[in-house]
């Protein structure tokens, strides 16, 4: 049986940290920034940490099976 492959959009996507946790980078922070403020602009610049109902399922598509 083959090797399961790993899901290629969330490989690009998250990323794990060593405890484990899945990081991902914000979104809204593309276009019409002169609209929004600096303290929400520097806000959505940090990654995030996903809440952990929603990384077990990312963790599956990462890990390739």
């Amino acid at each position: 049986m083959p090797k399961m492959k790993s899901h290629r959009g969330a490989t690009k996507r998250f990323s794990l940290t060593a405890s484990g946790k899945v990081k991902f980078k914000h979104a809204h922070l593309r276009h019409c920034l002169e609209h929004k403020k600096k303290t929400t602009k520097n806000a959505l610049r940090r990654t995030g940490i996903m809440c952990e109902r929603d990384a077990k399922k990312v963790r599956v598509l990462l890990a390739g099976g």
